[in-house]
């Protein structure tokens, strides 16, 4: 469906933001790690209640909503499928960081979520996690590496993950319901979306 030029409503109780896919079909030139002591540690079946806590913490701000929507059993079908690999990154012994990658689809790599915690935005951390999910995603035999963001996430992200060597090539609506309203996330997140009930 064609959306029509001009404004078009948002049903109350509702979210929409504009998603931008972006995608690598090389690797890119390596970006230098900047100064600090992260680490990353590869998750193996991650327990549900982690993954849970640190979905929250990494994107509750930026209202990621589809994982927490999610049942117990269609999260561990999911996290723990083949060809997913979860990564915390470690900053002063906390996990503060998520990289998820899939590898489900011959010869591409999804970065699926890709975050730091509030408290590590604007440190370089997530130049560090970038860099290894890079490497990582390289290293395997695949032809493309392809990420989304949307409006609703850190205004910088989409710049961020061009210097990072994506380009954009696609651009979607998505219209949900408003995870604030339903408990799925804090009534107070993500401030810079207000609630329209």
């Amino acid at each position: 469906m064609i959306l029509p030029d001009g404004y078009s409503d948002v049903p109350a109780g509702k979210i929409a933001a504009v998603v931008t896919h972006l995608e690598m079909t090389a690797p890119p030139a390596r970006r230098a790690d900047p100064p600090g002591t992260w680490t990353l540690r590869k998750v193996d079946a991650p327990a549900l209640p982690w993954y849970r806590d640190l979905f929250r913490r990494v994107g509750e701000e930026w209202l990621w909503f589809s994982r927490p929507r999610m049942s117990d059993a269609e999260l561990a079908a999911t996290i723990h499928a083949p060809g997913i690999e979860v990564y915390a990154l470690v900053a002063d012994g906390c996990d503060e960081g998520l990289l998820e990658l899939d590898f489900r689809e011959p010869g591409q790599c999804e970065l699926v979520y890709f975050g730091v915690t509030a408290r590590l935005i604007g440190t370089g951390a997530a130049r560090f996690l970038m860099n290894r999910a890079l490497e990582r995603a390289w290293s395997r035999d695949i032809r493309r590496v392809w990420v989304h963001t949307c409006t609703f996430d850190h205004p910088s992200a989409v710049a961020f993950y061009q210097r990072s060597g994506f380009r954009p090539f696609r651009r979607q609506i998505e219209v949900a319901d408003d995870p604030r309203l339903d408990g799925t996330a804090q009534r107070t997140a993500a401030k810079h979306v207000p609630i329209i009930e």
